[in-house]
């Protein structure tokens, strides 16, 4: 087993591990100076697909946070990349405005409206979501358009629980039209493979880390590094008994994870 003082570049889930809502966890400002001080570099990797990278940029400022948008990856950056060489003819854009943007300034024939000439259904985690929108994804799926989806996470935590999220949506598509889509962010390892390269580090001093063991622990194992399962957010010691997919560490929170890089 590897030691976490080996690592370099930490790739870091934020709902559930740094922040909840606008609540700050303790010590992550303390990691996030570590991290710094040692040379090495953090990055922000999230599955949520609701907001653009400028939305994070500011919140992580308001927390007390200094962020470019340099320091993120999202689940719609991936969901672009792979839009990007499908060739799509047209995209029915199933998201938030944010959501929306975030595809057409990737150079995606995108659309919010039913149309003959869509071959392709592209959802997002969506707050703002409405019946019609459902309608009309009902309707292509049942045409045999491919079917794309951000990620796979079932809820989105809030102050006061959860919310459904994009895997949840999907699920309830299922249920009507039988068809689930391809999912591209976590668990998937792209992400962290695009981290690397734009990094330079390797894998060996990387480490991903999170609250949900079939998002972001099973992307660091997918993506053959090293994973840390924080218990500060939705996922349990329950759910790793139960779990195939199993993290190299398991703590508390951030907090604990500091105090362990600082001993001596």
């Amino acid at each position: 087993m590897s030691s976490l003082k080996d690592k370099k570049l930490f790739l870091l889930d934020m709902d559930g591990t740094i922040y909840l809502d606008d609540d700050l966890f303790d010590g992550t400002l303390d990691f996030l100076e570590y991290v710094k001080k040692i040379g090495g570099r953090y990055m922000f990797l999230t599955n949520n697909s609701s907001k653009s990278v400028s939305a994070y940029v500011e919140k992580l400022g308001r927390l007390g946070i200094a962020a470019t948008a340099e320091d993120f990856l999202t689940s719609t950056n991936a969901t672009v990349l792979y839009l990007q060489k499908k060739k799509y003819h047209k995209i029915y854009a199933f998201g938030t405005t944010s959501f929306k943007e975030q595809l057409k300034e990737g150079g995606l024939p995108i659309t919010d409206h039913l149309e003959e000439d869509i071959d392709c259904l592209c959802m997002g985690f969506d707050t703002e979501l409405t019946f019609q929108k459902l309608e009309d994804a009902c309707i292509l799926l049942n045409k045999g358009v491919d079917y794309i989806a951000t990620n796979p996470d079932w809820v989105c935590p809030t102050w006061y629980g959860y919310v459904p999220d994009c895997g949840s949506v999907s699920q309830m598509l299922c249920n009507a039209t039988k068809r689930m889509p391809l999912f591209i962010g976590k668990p998937q390892p792209t992400m962290v493979q695009l981290a690397m390269e734009k990094t330079g580090f390797a894998p060996e001093e990387t480490v991903v880390m999170g609250d949900r063991l079939y998002t972001d622990i099973a992307c660091g194992v997918n993506a053959g590094i090293s994973s840390i399962f924080v218990l500060s957010g939705e996922g349990t010691l329950e759910d790793l008994a139960a779990s195939e997919v199993k993290p190299e560490f398991v703590r508390d929170n951030i907090r604990q994870v500091y105090q362990e890089l600082v001993e001596e």
